[in-house]
């Protein structure tokens, strides 16, 4: 409803949508990075907010300004008001609103809590990232892994690609049912990358990865120093390479 009201910004935009239990956070903010550095005007929705609300709205990194979110909230009152919208909700629309009225060539879209009844699941993005499936948010999306898997799965979208990150025996299927169910191509990101090594320089970490098609291996410095970025690496690359 607050889309509708705001004239579809969603759609004004091409968008990546990346969901996961862990690393969609990193994922996103290296995807936007990668996509800055090639020259494309990048929005970036995430949350939560460390210091300033703000921070969850940036295009090419910078946030979006204050003025824009209050005349945002002032002219958003009176439909606010009929519709009334939970904080996640309006801080979307309002993320969207200011990717479209800035005219982004492309928004890496991070999902809040699961994905198939998720705000952000308004859009038709380009492509669908999953960055792995643990347990979170049980009382909301369900007690097992493979529950879990399908709130993630809804943002698998009709014929359009998508990745997941991580393989996992239990959960896998559940992908592939889904991919299969919207002719949706569906890509592991270990078929495409694989990790050969990693190792700390001072504060950048090192990560040699392999092309599975290409069997050539190139070294990435990331100063994001965590092992889990290891994991990341491999999803980020499957997404820039479809």
């Amino acid at each position: 409803a607050l889309c509708a009201f705001l004239q579809h910004p969603e759609k004004q935009f091409r968008s990546i949508h990346i969901a996961g239990t862990n690393g969609k956070g990193s994922t996103s903010h290296m995807l936007a990075a990668v996509l800055q550095a090639a020259g494309y005007k990048t929005g970036l929705y995430t949350s939560p907010h460390i210091h300033d609300f703000r921070e969850r709205i940036r295009i090419n990194g910078n946030m979006i300004p204050e003025d824009f979110v209050t005349s945002f909230v002032a002219r958003m009152q009176g439909v606010c008001a009929e519709i009334q919208p939970s904080f996640f909700e309006l801080t979307v629309a309002m993320a969207f609103d200011y990717f479209a009225k800035e005219q982004v060539d492309v928004a890496v879209i991070e999902t809040g809590l699961g994905g198939r009844l998720d705000s952000t699941n308004v859009i038709t993005p380009v492509l669908s990232v999953i960055t792995n499936i643990g347990y979170d948010h049980m009382n909301l999306l369900g007690n097992t892994l493979p529950e879990i898997a399908a709130e993630k799965a809804g943002i698998i979208k009709q014929g359009l690609p998508a990745i997941l990150g991580e393989s996992n025996a239990e959960t896998d299927p559940v992908f592939i049912a889904k991919a299969a169910s919207e002719e949706a191509p569906l890509y592991f990101g270990h078929d495409l990358y694989q990790l050969v090594s990693a190792a700390y320089e001072g504060s950048t970490q090192r990560i040699r990865v392999l092309n599975r098609r290409t069997q050539q291996t190139e070294t990435y410095g990331l100063d994001l120093l965590g092992t889990y970025q290891r994991n990341n690496i491999i999803t980020v690359l499957s997404a820039i390479r479809l």
